[in-house]
């Protein structure tokens, strides 16, 4: 059995992403059975048990994720093409009125706040925003087993063959897609649940059916729903909710 980085063992152990784990370690706040590890680039076993401070537990607990209704013309990430990033959305004004959390917003939330996940400039719904790296991993991690559900309008013929194909037997940028769960919910509107997130991916899939997709909504990331959150509004993410 080989050694492999600390850092790496604790984003696979799900404790929190790389780059926090080099902050931990550079601080003194990681133990490997016990003993402090202080050295960036240490290496350890996979079976032994890696054990954070009380001091990083409390730096973790202490981060905030929040869940946006992104309005269509707003991009996820950075400003691009003159389009303002969603988290300039996030301030006192704009918190849901029944939000239930007791955390109170204050602008030292935004600082290392990112997107964990995209979502197009024309399409609404579900963002979810966060300083904490073990939430970003686990939705965006390349073995990540959280899903996402669509609600797709589309215009055009839409044959039973198609249906199937959506589901799964479509391929794109020359790689087979993973199993998707398409179904109609009215006779405009598909659902879409995604187990995957390539750019674009639902506009492409549909574009090679013979659909055209003129609205799209996303209402669920893994068990937390969208909701009666309104557009353009946000709220924290609650310690009962996990995705």
């Amino acid at each position: 059995m080989e050694q492999v980085r600390i850092s790496k063992l604790m984003s696979e152990q799900g404790l929190c992403s790389r780059r926090e784990a080099d902050d931990y370690i550079a601080r003194g706040w990681v133990y490997v059975d016990g003993q402090r590890v202080i050295e960036l680039g240490s290496r350890a076993y996979p079976t032994q048990k890696i054990t954070l401070d009380k001091a990083a537990q409390n730096t973790q607990q202490a981060r905030v994720t929040i869940l946006l209704n992104k309005p269509i013309g707003f991009v996820s990430g950075q400003a691009e093409d003159n389009h303002k990033p969603a988290i300039t959305l996030i301030d006192t004004a704009s918190r849901f009125a029944s939000d239930r959390s007791p955390l109170r917003f204050n602008r030292s939330q935004l600082k290392g706040l990112a997107p964990a996940g995209r979502l197009d400039i024309d399409s609404l719904g579900l963002l979810v925003l966060t300083q904490d790296g073990r939430i970003a991993k686990q939705l965006i991690g390349e073995d990540s087993p959280i899903d996402k559900e669509y609600l797709v309008r589309v215009e055009g013929k839409l044959s039973a063959a198609n249906l199937a194909l959506l589901n799964f037997g479509l391929s794109l940028d020359g790689q087979p897609l993973k199993h998707a769960q398409v179904d109609w919910q009215n006779d405009d509107q598909l659902r879409f649940i995604l187990h995957e997130g390539k750019k674009r991916q639902i506009r492409r899939m549909c574009e090679l059916v013979g659909l055209k997709v003129v609205g799209l909504k996303r209402i669920r990331i893994g068990r937390v729903m969208l909701g009666d959150l309104p557009i353009g509004k946000w709220r924290y993410l609650r310690n009962d909710e996990h995705f």
